[in-house]
């Protein structure tokens, strides 16, 4: 899984990524029942029972992470920043580029061809909605690459206890200018907040970087995280890092 950008006094160059390294083929491994899919769209409040099966799904696929694309912009102190679910036709040539970086394909695993980039994101978008990629873009600039997830719906689940409603991070700095500024842990914190006041039901942040990423997991604690436990992957050993909402204003 990628790692985090690192803080500023690190002076480090590595990007901000919380590893997704072996995280996206699992993930999509487990489906919801297609009868599931259709009763969360069903009862998601102001539905309307008598939609098409076609925009059933789509709506149960929203309700995983309650319409992450409809969540909007948020102030930050570096500027306004917006998390934009990918589009591959736009976005790929740009998370490609990013992805073969060698400080990034160390975690991400993902460096190669653009169809390497392309499966993995691809993927997620055609799953059932437990897994959003998105592109960060800060003032109008695309300049990281998130996946939001359901990490009590995610393989994840299994290697620690999950609770209900845990939402998962992934973020790669992209950009080497945006990198060793401190922006990782700023906008980690922000999105982090935001998923809390977009998905009331959801009381943790959950992140999960390589254990040896340091930078990573310094990010991650300027965000507010806390570390909870080292978990052992199947593509390797992790910081379990926790953001709780009942913690978010002392930390």
């Amino acid at each position: 899984m990628p790692p985090a950008d690192p803080t500023a006094s690190t002076g480090s160059a590595v990007p901000v990524t919380s590893d997704a390294g072996g995280h996206g083929e699992d993930t999509m491994e487990l489906r919801l029942p297609d009868e599931l899919l259709a009763f969360v769209a069903e009862e998601e409040p102001g539905s309307d029972r008598a939609r098409k099966p076609g925009h059933e799904r789509a709506e149960a696929q929203d309700a995983l992470l309650d319409r992450l694309g409809d969540w909007g912009p948020i102030d930050t102190s570096a500027g306004v920043f917006h998390l934009v679910p990918v589009r591959i036709e736009r976005d790929l040539p740009l998370v490609s580029r990013w992805m073969n970086d060698p400080a990034a394909e160390v975690f991400w695993e993902l460096s190669g061809p653009p169809n390497v980039a392309e499966d993995h994101m691809r993927a997620q978008i055609s799953g059932d909605g437990r897994s959003v990629p998105c592109i960060g873009v800060l003032d109008g600039t695309p300049m990281s690459y998130w996946e939001v997830y359901r990490a009590d719906l995610d393989p994840l689940a299994r290697h620690y206890p999950a609770r209900p409603h845990d939402t998962g991070l992934h973020l790669l700095v992209g950009a080497v200018a945006d990198r060793g500024r401190g922006l990782g842990g700023l906008l980690l914190r922000a999105v982090a907040d935001l998923v809390l006041a977009r998905r009331p039901s959801c009381a943790r942040v959950i992140a999960e970087p390589d254990i040896r990423n340091t930078p990573s997991i310094a990010a991650f604690l300027t965000a507010g995280f806390r570390f909870s436990c080292e978990v052992d992957l199947p593509a390797k050993r992790a910081a379990l890092m926790v953001r709780d909402r009942s913690l978010r204003h002392l930390l």
